[in-house]
């Protein structure tokens, strides 16, 4: 049994990037009041959120005994493809079909058999990212491909 590093570690990290994040927004922009709100308002308070989480996470792994986590390069080389095939996708087959593919190919290293659950939790996942991107905050993705 060995520190629980995993959880120390990328708690402190979230911490370190919540912490800088707000002290950037404190140093370059205008932070406001509660009535009138800052450009700088809702960076500071979401990276001193961020800091928080950090601490949460990494404080109690301090005192926590932990056996040292695998390493799975497969579901690591999945969840990187599932990203290459996001970022390369979006504009080509528009968001509905990129995330659903990000999914598919994510949950390929699953010990979970079948494609019955990974189909299901792909178009879930679809639906959620345009009701949230599409509807929720009117970005302008395309949501299906381009007809030429």
């Amino acid at each position: 049994m060995h520190r629980d590093w995993p959880d120390i570690l990328g708690g402190l990290a979230l911490a370190a990037i919540g912490a800088a994040a707000a002290g950037w927004a404190l140093a370059q922009y205008d932070i406001g009041t509660l009535r009138r709100m800052g450009p700088g308002f809702f960076p500071a308070v979401l990276g001193g959120l961020l800091t928080v989480l950090g601490l949460v996470v990494a404080l109690p792994a301090l005192r926590r005994r932990s056996d040292a986590p695998g390493i799975e390069p497969l579901a690591a080389l999945a969840v990187l493809a599932a990203i290459l095939v996001f970022g390369l996708g979006l504009f080509r087959i528009g968001l509905v079909a990129a995330t659903a593919a990000a999914v598919l190919v994510a949950s390929l290293p699953a010990p979970r058999p079948g494609w019955g659950w990974r189909l299901a939790l792909a178009a879930a996942i679809a639906l959620l990212t345009v009701l949230v991107f599409g509807l929720g905050l009117r970005m302008s993705l395309p949501l299906w491909p381009r007809l030429p």
